[in-house]
């Protein structure tokens, strides 16, 4: 049997090696998660993410003015991300809050393997799934339960699959405009599908010029066809408008943790990821041409712009250049490793494939099973103010309440209209989020009192470090409940 031939009956147990080795990794990254399960629930918004699934499910009507809060009741307000706020609401329904963790466990598992799989289609699957697991570790800070985690695997397909099609001088695949449509409803951010497939269209553009007019027709018609597509949506253009809207003239961007610039204390392993990256691409003179090079500048800008968009950074940067590292550093590429004999563990991995796959399936639903029963998970008390909300109950407190901002989420997951929330991207606004931020600081009793008239409050949901505490106390109101995490005023007598 010559080479040739024995390359090819052994292809089969190649591939079977790339999947154990993205397999593998994905289990890794999911154990890590699980034991860190807890900061999924960290953030306000899965609350009310969540229960505006549930409602839709309850009621299957897609709502167009806010039916959460007082203060801009009837407002025009879209659930323009209805259907990943569903998926976390089926997710709840079937196990409660660890149902939603498990939900994002799986899917950042699922983004983790799609990584390593796309990346080991050109270099070394070790090289590969190492860069998968680096660049899924440095986004830990944005893992939440909320729906932009469900469009990771999304956008990693969709860069995947156009900078490849770019590079073999072929018109972006149709199915993918399915993907449009699915990120659509999914999140927000679907418009970085457009960006996206721009800079992909410009990789295409460096390497043919104006040569295959045909080809470059057919990328134009792709890219028309995407904010197109984009348009089967429940509200339509209205969710297009409504995305632009949070990127232009929003005044709560800046007050809010996720859209404020890249800070070094803050994010430390971040930086050193980011700067070893660079460090790299300087001293390998690696040669990736200009396109490739503005994309690498824009998913650096809009990262250090705003902490939520560094997924774009640390996921999308090696897909893009991994086939110039493979080709201009043949020992790393997968060409390379395919004329290597396969080791010991490789050899095993590839022959029991369907057994370590089968029994790799079972410790998984089991290791599910025993989380599920064992440990109940619940949100951070920090935003959950269970007690507070046990005593509000039990005291028949009622009326407008003014609570503090990350609040607002348990308030409307529990019925409780809020005076704000999460929602900042469509409602608070007109001057009204600035005046919640200057209400604390040092001059805002003013201010505070004019809100309690203007919206007749009877009653404060405040966090134990909200800084307009000692205005309330000032104004006559008495302490009525008090804890680690939350406060309850009510007026004085």
């Amino acid at each position: 049997m010559d080479n040739a031939q024995a390359r090819v009956e052994a292809a089969p147990y190649d591939e079977r090696t790339r999947l154990i080795f993205c397999l593998f990794t994905a289990c890794v990254a999911a154990a890590l998660m699980v034991a860190f399960a807890n900061s999924v629930l960290q953030d306000p918004d899965s609350w009310w993410q969540v229960k505006v699934g549930l409602d839709f499910l309850a009621n299957r009507t897609f709502p167009t003015v806010d039916p959460y809060s007082y203060t801009f009741a009837g407002h025009p307000w879209i659930a323009k991300e209805w259907l990943g706020q569903v998926l976390l609401a089926i997710a709840y329904r079937a196990g409660g809050w660890n149902g939603v963790v498990t939900l994002i466990i799986a899917t950042i598992s699922l983004t983790v393997f799609l990584m390593g799989w796309f990346l080991s289609t050109w270099l070394k699957p070790i090289v590969a799934v190492t860069l998968a697991f680096v660049a899924a570790v440095a986004i830990g800070p944005i893992y939440t339960g909320r729906p932009h985690i469900f469009t990771f695997p999304i956008v990693i397909i969709w860069t995947a699959v156009l900078f490849r099609a770019a590079r073999e001088e072929r018109a972006p695949p149709s199915w993918l405009l399915v993907l449009v449509v699915l990120w659509a409803n999914l999140h927000a951010t679907f418009t970085l599908s457009f960006v996206i497939a721009a800079f992909a269209g410009l990789d295409l553009l460096t390497r043919t010029g104006l040569s295959k007019p045909a080809l470059l027709a057919k990328w134009i018609a792709f890219g028309l066809l995407c904010p197109l597509v984009s348009l089967i949506h429940p509200y339509g253009v209205q969710a297009i408008l409504a995305t632009f809207a949070v990127a232009y003239g929003n005044e709560a961007v800046s007050l809010i943790v996720e859209w404020r610039p890249f800070n070094v204390q803050d994010y430390p392993l971040q930086e050193v990821v980011m700067l070893l990256a660079l460090f790299g691409l300087l001293v390998s003179r690696l040669r990736i041409g200009w396109a490739k090079a503005l994309f690498i500048v824009f998913t650096l800008h809009v990262f250090l712009a705003h902490v939520r968009f560094m997924y774009l950074f640390f996921l999308l940067v090696p897909l893009v250049i991994a086939m110039e590292v493979a080709q201009q550093f043949p020992s790393l590429s997968v060409t390379a490793w395919l004329v290597e004999k396969r080791d010991g563990l490789e050899e095993f991995a590839a022959r029991r494939f369907y057994a370590i796959c089968g029994t790799a399936a079972v410790l998984l639903i089991g290791a599910v099973a025993v989380l599920g029963s064992a440990y109940q998970l619940t949100p951070s008390p920090k935003t959950s103010a269970s007690g507070a909300l046990a005593f509000a109950e039990s005291h028949h407190l009622s009326g407008n309440v003014l609570n503090s901002y990350d609040f607002g989420g348990t308030l409307i997951f529990h019925g409780i209209k809020t005076y704000i929330d999460g929602r900042t991207d469509q409602l608070f606004l007109g001057g009204f989020t600035k005046t919640e931020d200057d209400m604390g600081q040092s001059n805002g009793k003013p201010l505070l009192e004019a809100q309690l008239k203007k919206y007749a409050v009877d009653w404060a949901l405040l966090a134990a470090g909200d800084k307009r505490i000692p205005f309330f106390e000032e104004l006559g109101w008495k302490r009525a409940y008090s804890d680690e995490y939350a406060l309850i005023y009510l007026p004085g007598a």
